[in-house]
């Protein structure tokens, strides 16, 4: 759960009651009005039943997921799991859940109601001990479910609200409250008036003609009165937004003759002193859900014709966004790169449900998919990539240059999640109709297709075949790069190690150059691997290590799965074989979030194999599976930290064999 409670407001009485429910039934649906506090009375109620969940509080944020597709993609990503080839995102979540005691925390579901129905049915089915807890505006109208209305806040509890939200102490507050039934997003809103107003006044002004409005439209159809013309025209055009965007992106998006560029800055200070927008960290900004809808409402009365073309604009901004990213992965700017697209994921949605829903914009949506690869991947997003590069490939087959880099974009995700056959039939597809770069990438794919399937024979000549296509067209990118690395693993698992270390090597310095961390990762961990199986154990750890650091800063779960089984090797091979079963655990629970463990590939798992049958001679089977287990429910961070050298260790079973 986000820490976001710390300003939380009274409740008492709802947290338990709501505490009650989840005992009494399975699903439990937080209902009311906007703003309301369904998601932070949810959060309160996540953190008082914490403890009686051993398996974990999972809070899934959907406010900003419109398509049903994306529900249990982002459930499971959530949790986290990755897809499985052979199953459905909901089997795949029903089969992991069916034997846990776990609380799910459905949040802002109004957009995905009859997804989220039919969802809680598959998984309470499968999960006896599974608890649900849902917010949402309206019911999920499914059996067994207890609905909760969330009402105003008691009247001691508004008046705290507004006093902690103005800084100060007031008098007369109760009126002002009762003005706004008692809803906290109100209370807050109207707390922003405060600054330069009294009671009295904040009171006056949501007069007569707001009566047939509840609170909080109330509120904020004065705050809409009080903007001026330019600011009420940008809170409109800024509803295209996912709720967060910058400056230079309200700029782009929503300037025009009508608000010059140079407007917008001093327009955007206005609605955030009216606390229409929220100011985050350096020039980015918010709006709240709320408040979003009223602006939508607004940008619609300005005509389809104009939403048409707020949110084209909004998308065009956004896949220049994507490009740029695309190209600066490889270099210094790796790192900016990554907090940027991060900070708008929910922006890049949105763009992307923009044009799988417009025919004429779907080329852009191929394109858009295609060049985010690196956040796919680098970032531990590989079901939401596949979900949307699937997507767009199924409703533009035409052979275009977008849906070539599509293609091979889709057969790099599935192969990472275990889809051999499926990414194989792509990347082929893609090396008979793509361009001279195209083919480069899906010729450098297929043989990672061919190492992972444990056929050197095939993967040593596509490799180089692909490096040699990437020398004549005279490209020096993370792929490149990567492809050497490929071709320096299936070198080492072809005995060959020298080679391997030569190669990597090479890369190394050319990471070094160029700024490059990402790569420099995977090169780390293929000299490691070198080193271990050439009975270096120390050097092997060292870099795993590093590997492992870089790794972990992108979120990259492939590259971190990979390092934290090394590391079990190393320890493995030095008799610590607690520590190693205790990382295999941690890494199992990894492999959820990405897909068959080490691949499903021979060269990868046989090393394994082997020292996992000493191990269980060694601890005994309840010593093994104790410690595995620990791995997993403990997860990675402490696994690493008992594998560290200097702390003592123990399965905790006492061996009972003769």
């Amino acid at each position: 759960m986000p820490a976001e409670q710390a300003g939380f407001v009274g409740r008492r009485p709802e947290i338990a009651e709501v505490a009650r429910l989840l005992e009494l039934s399975r699903l439990v649906t937080l209902t009311g009005v906007g703003g309301i506090g369904k998601s932070r009375l949810a959060g309160a109620v996540a953190d008082e039943l914490r403890a009686g969940f051993p398996g974990g509080v999972t809070r899934v944020d959907l406010a900003e997921v419109r398509d049903p597709g994306l529900l249990a993609p982002t459930v499971a990503e959530a949790v986290p799991l990755a897809e499985e080839p052979a199953r459905t995102p909901e089997e795949t979540l029903a089969a992991y859940l069916a034997d846990r005691r776990q609380l799910l925390v459905l949040d802002g579901a109004d957009a995905l109601v009859d997804g989220c129905a039919r969802l809680t049915e598959t998984l309470l089915k499968a999960a006896p001990e599974l608890r649900i807890m849902v917010t949402s505006r309206q019911s999920l109208d499914v059996a067994g479910e207890h609905l909760f209305v969330v009402g105003p806040l008691a009247k001691a509890d508004a008046i705290t609200l507004l006093n902690e939200r103005a800084g100060r102490a007031l008098v007369e507050d109760g009126g002002l409250c009762e003005r706004l039934d008692g809803i906290p997003l109100a209370i807050e809103l109207a707390a922003g008036r405060l600054a330069d107003r009294s009671v009295a006044e904040v009171i006056g002004g949501l007069g007569d003609r707001f009566r047939l409005l509840d609170g909080l439209r109330r509120v904020i159809g004065w705050s809409h009165e009080l903007c001026s013309p330019g600011e009420r025209l940008l809170w409109a055009r800024l509803a295209v937004f996912s709720g967060r965007f910058d400056l230079s992106a309200a700029e782009e998006v929503c300037a025009d003759r009508v608000i010059p560029p140079y407007e917008v800055l001093d327009l955007v200070s206005g609605l955030v002193e009216r606390s229409i927008l929220v100011r985050e960290e350096g020039s980015r900004y918010r709006m709240l859900d709320t408040v979003r809808e009223y602006g939508a409402e607004w940008l619609r009365r300005l005509g389809e014709e104009e939403t048409f073309r707020l949110r084209r604009r909004h998308k065009n901004y956004y896949l220049r966004l994507a490009r740029r990213g695309e190209t600066e992965w490889f270099g210094p700017g790796q790192g900016a790169v990554l907090t940027r697209t991060r900070s708008e994921h929910g922006n890049l949605r949105s763009a992307l449900e923009f044009c799988l829903s417009i025919p004429g914009e779907v080329r852009d949506g191929l394109e858009l998919a295609g060049c985010l690869w690196f956040y796919w991947v680098g970032c531990g997003h590989l079901g939401e990539g596949r979900h949307w590069l699937e997507q767009a490939l199924a409703l533009d087959p035409s052979p275009t240059p977008e849906r070539a880099k599509a293609l091979w974009a889709t057969g790099y995700v599935a192969l990472l999640g275990g889809d051999t056959d499926r990414a194989v039939r792509l990347l082929e597809e893609c090396r008979e109709g793509g361009d001279n770069r195209t083919r480069a990438r899906a010729t450098h794919r297929l043989a990672s297709a061919a190492l992972l399937t444990d056929d050197y024979a095939a993967a040593i000549p596509l490799f180089e075949d692909a490096l040699d296509q990437y020398a004549w067209l005279g490209i020096l990118d993370s792929q490149t790069l990567l492809g050497k690395v490929g071709l320096s693993l299936a070198l080492a698992f072809d005995g060959r190690l020298q080679e391997c270390l030569r190669l990597t090597q090479e890369v190394r310095a050319d990471c070094e150059a160029h700024g490059d961390r990402w790569v420099l990762s995977y090169a780390y961990y293929a000299q490691a691997y070198a080193h271990w199986a050439n009975g270096e154990p120390d050097e092997a750890e060292r870099l795993a290590r590093e590997s492992l650091e870089i790794n972990r800063s992108f979120d990259d779960l492939v590259g971190t799965v990979l390092d934290v089984e090394l590391l079990a090797l190393v320890l493995a091979d030095a008799g610590e074989y607690g520590r190693a079963v205790l990382l295999r655990g941690a890494a199992a629970r990894l492999w959820r979030s990405v897909g068959p463990p080490l691949f499903g590939s021979r060269g990868f798992n046989a090393p394994h194999e082997d020292w996992e049958s000493r191990a269980r001679s060694a601890l005994g089977d309840a010593g093994y599976e104790a410690a595995l287990a620990r791995g997993r429910q403990a997860g990675l961070d402490y696994a690493l930290e008992i594998s560290s050298p200097g702390v003592v260790f123990s399965t905790g079973v006492v061996d009972s064999r003769p």
